[in-house]
């Protein structure tokens, strides 16, 4: 039975994790999927890069608004195809060359489950293996959640991990879900030739965002994709290709394709956990403490089978902690989630970080908001926009701020300012007066909705 100093489970966030600092470990990695995880093989990357391109393409449809006489021919799907997945394969394969390069590592294929305290058996296809070891990473991550209706509907279907990878464009997408895979990937899909319907069973899109995102998204999708909202899906008939999807309302849409995208279920089920000692809550997350040791003696657990934001800079910085808390156990580091950005990469872009402002009416704070349109400064003025604003809370009585939301162009790069403001505990006015706003850029926006929160805590 091989025995190692360490072993992760995962080749995601746990195989980035380890570094030259482990050398004198003898460290294995048990990986069912490529090396890379979802991140690199189905997700934040190859999903951006297909984002962009879809940027790119509705940028020549669009370029009228800037009087430019332009056409679109179309978009090469098998090129895209091979620029971003050829480049993304190459990654995932040279990784695991280079981890089984190493004399320090083993890698094993395949699909592992704990069968007692630190002790694995690992089903490869050419047999099972036992190894133990000392300590133990679990970031083994999660998998697209697929309702019973479409699971037992004996039907194909695509999921997030699958789905970028077709062939061809479908000509008739049906989406069910309304979050941010949902939103992301029905925008790449639209503007790479398919008709998009969107089934969710919320009121609106992206539920989850502040209320004055989500309804504006809502409105603005909604001139785009067919959506069926406050609808769920009840029957799953037809064939390949020939898809009938009946809603809850007696509804029926015809399909080529339909894309499941209604969140993800933790991989923890697959592992026989209970048997390692390791304790999960009632959603099948593993419990761990803040420096993210589990239950179980010697084994520390990150990522998306963990209860923290299931996102990937947020498993970036628990492998951080994991890798230092492995090699000084005697001054151990805690994790924070007290300031978590997160984007949404669809059209209109979106970010977001703090409280929206339901969960601050929820929570009984005492707040003030302030809010500036991207048309209201002069870069908006140069892109033509006029769906864009920049949101902001803040504390009634401290100015400090609470929360803050963005939709439009450059959602993601314009939250950052205030994310470093929440991180440390500034107030609005602070970060509106001390620092120079760049004139004329699109930050201005950002710069005058924390102005407008001031004012507001003034009167």
């Amino acid at each position: 039975m091989p025995h190692h100093d360490l072993v992760v489970l995962g080749a995601g966030t746990g195989n980035a994790l380890i570094d030259d600092r482990f050398s004198h470990l003898d460290v294995a990695f048990v990986a069912e999927g490529p090396f890379g995880g979802t991140c690199l093989n189905a997700g934040c990357i190859p999903s951006k890069m297909l984002a962009v391109t879809a940027e790119v393409a509705d940028a020549v449809r669009e370029a009228g608004r800037h009087n430019v006489r332009a056409t679109l021919d179309g978009v090469s799907w098998p090129a895209v195809q091979e620029r971003v997945f050829g480049r993304l394969d190459a990654v995932a394969r040279d990784g695991e060359k280079s981890r089984r390069a190493a004399d320090s590592v083993t890698v094993y294929r395949g699909r592992a489950r704990f069968t007692g305290e630190r002790e694995l058996l690992v089903e490869t296809e050419d047999g099972t293996s036992s190894v133990t070891a000392d300590r133990f990473v679990v970031a083994a991550g999660g998998r697209p959640a697929v309702p019973p209706v479409v699971a037992d509907s004996g039907l194909p279907y695509e999921t997030s991990d699958t789905v970028m990878r077709l062939d061809e464009v479908p000509e008739r997408l049906v989406v069910l879900g309304g979050g941010y895979i949902a939103a992301e990937l029905a925008h790449v899909f639209h503007s790479a030739g398919a008709s998009v319907t969107l089934v969710e069973k919320q009121d609106r899109l992206l539920a989850e965002q502040d209320e004055s995102i989500a309804s504006a998204f809502t409105d603005i999708v909604r001139r785009v994709h067919d959506l069926r909202l406050g609808r769920e899906l009840v029957r799953m008939e037809g064939r390949p290709g020939e898809l009938r999807l009946t809603l809850d309302d007696g509804s029926v849409i015809e399909a080529d394709t339909l894309l499941v995208a209604v969140g993800r279920t933790p991989n923890s089920d697959r592992l026989d956990l209970d048997r390692a000692g390791i304790t999960c809550d009632d959603d099948g997350l593993i419990e761990v403490d803040a420096q993210l040791r589990t239950s179980a003696d010697g084994v520390w657990a990150l990522g998306d089978i963990t209860p923290g934001p299931p996102l990937k800079h947020v498993a970036n910085r628990e492998g951080e902690v994991v890798a230092h808390n492995l090699l000084h156990p005697d001054a151990p580091r805690s994790m924070s989630y007290d300031v978590v950005p997160a984007a949404v990469f669809a059209s209109p872009e979106i970010a977001q970080v703090g409280l929206t402002e339901q969960d601050a009416r929820e929570q009984g704070r005492e707040y003030v908001t302030g809010s500036r349109r991207y048309e209201d400064v002069a870069y908006g003025w140069a892109l033509e926009e006029t769906r864009g604003f920049c949101k902001v809370l803040a504390d009634r009585a401290s100015g400090r701020l609470l929360g803050a939301h963005v939709l439009g162009p450059q959602a993601a790069t314009l939250i950052q300012p205030l994310v470093l403001a929440m991180t440390f505990g500034l107030t609005a006015r602070e970060v509106a007066e001390r620092p120079l706003w760049i004139h004329p850029a699109l930050t201005e926006v950002v710069e005058n909705a924390l102005r407008e929160v001031d004012a507001a805590k003034s009167k």
